[in-house]
């Protein structure tokens, strides 16, 4: 982090197909070796095939599943007088966006015996009914952050 100049976010461009925000950090992510045609390829054949098993939008069942595993609270280390406490702090949009897909990438990652398209719908539709391994990474997170809530005052 540098300590005299302003950093300057870039802004992303929407994707071609839906013009969303969301939707193009999740191809970025999802993207290895820089082929982004691909990426994309698998992404939107991933939502082609939501529409067919679910007969719903598959645009906003990617939005409530990002939605799902987006986290309120985590928990940073602060250092006190010699010991380290982990203190529960509010998660600010932009890290809870490139926390869920980040966790949903490693989930899919994970998940073994199919294409990347199949992983990609599974999840999808799991961390849209609240359910699978992304979700449960929110909750032991959330569940971080309630048990050392007595540190919270240490937040500054």
């Amino acid at each position: 982090m540098p300590r005299r100049k302003i950093i300057i976010k870039r802004s992303l461009v929407t994707d071609p197909k839906y013009g969303d925000y969301e939707v193009e950090k999740f191809i970025n992510s999802l993207m290895i070796q820089g082929k982004k045609s691909l990426a994309r390829k698998k992404f939107y054949k991933a939502l082609d095939i939501i529409k067919e098993k679910t007969n719903e939008e598959p645009l906003s069942v990617f939005k409530k599943a990002m939605g799902n595993v987006k986290p309120k609270l985590e928990v940073r280390p602060r250092r006190v007088g010699g010991a380290t406490y982990q203190v529960p702090q509010e998660v600010p949009s932009h890290r809870s966006t490139t926390l869920a897909v980040r966790w949903i990438l490693q989930s899919v990652r994970a998940r073994k015996g199919k294409a990347v398209e199949e992983k990609l719908v599974d999840e999808f539709i799991e961390a849209s009914k609240n359910e699978g391994p992304s979700v449960k990474k929110k909750q032991e997170t959330h569940k971080m952050a309630e048990s050392n809530r007595a540190f919270a005052h240490y937040k500054w």
